[in-house]
């Protein structure tokens, strides 16, 4: 093995790194303004939910009221135009919402026309639902791409990464409720799941499984449950 071998492959594996970096590294900048965590001197965590509504959006709520708890949901705009009454219930409740795109296709995958369409479908949807736009905006697997940045701007709305991903779609509940437990701090952003990517029959057993774990637990550490925006007010 030659060093020029290793120094060509080495240019060629940062170069990928970075590319991978800025299309889903949490505090990227360079696609569209994007944030990860907030306030780090309040003891705040934003519970969030990817990916509904769903037929469990029901259960996830009636948790979090039953512990006073406020979280952000962001929604898909096809999933949300199916079950327009649940979608609702998360706002009627406190609960703020976000856009989740139109139909959760990957934006890697598209022209930066159609990662526009995927941006403003969605919150044309969400606006109508629930009465007012959307502020915040997470891209489906995380991932950003061209076009973003002016969809983002002409729709008023920031991307939101997160602090720790639950991995709660292949982990069991007590697994993912110790990821999230383990990375719990101030500021926190906790991205889990209410739906499964449009399927319309998801699994979502392990989110309400860790969640009957969490938020007991992040109570007793003194955490209040906040909405994105409120972590960062």
């Amino acid at each position: 093995m030659s060093w020029e071998w290793v120094g060509v492959g080495g240019t060629a594996g940062a170069a990928i790194g970075l590319a991978a970096w800025a299309v889903r590294g949490r505090s990227s900048q360079v696609f569209a303004p994007s944030v990860w965590r907030g306030d780090r001197t309040v003891p705040r965590i934003a519970l969030t939910f990817d990916d509904g509504p769903s037929p469990w959006t029901g259960a996830i709520l009636d948790l979090l009221g039953e512990y006073g708890a406020k979280g952000t949901f962001f929604q898909i705009g096809v999933e949300a135009s199916r079950s327009p009454e649940l979608a609702r219930r998360a706002s009627r409740e406190g609960h703020e919402i976000g856009n989740h795109t139109f139909s959760h296709q990957a934006l890697y995958a598209k022209t930066p026309g159609g990662v526009y369409g995927e941006v403003a479908g969605g919150q044309r949807v969400l606006s109508e639902i629930h009465g007012r736009p959307p502020r915040w905006f997470r891209a489906p697997y995380g991932c950003r791409w061209f076009g973003l940045r002016k969809a983002q701007r002409e729709q008023g709305l920031t991307g939101v990464m997160w602090t720790c991903l639950g991995l709660d779609w292949k982990l069991p509940a007590q697994q993912v409720a110790a990821r999230v437990l383990a990375h719990a701090a101030n500021g926190a952003i906790i991205c889990l799941h209410d739906g499964r990517a449009g399927r319309s029959n998801p699994d979502c057993r392990a989110t309400v499984g860790a969640l009957k774990v969490l938020l007991p637990a992040l109570r007793d550490r003194h955490f209040d449950f906040a909405t994105v925006s409120e972590v960062f007010a």
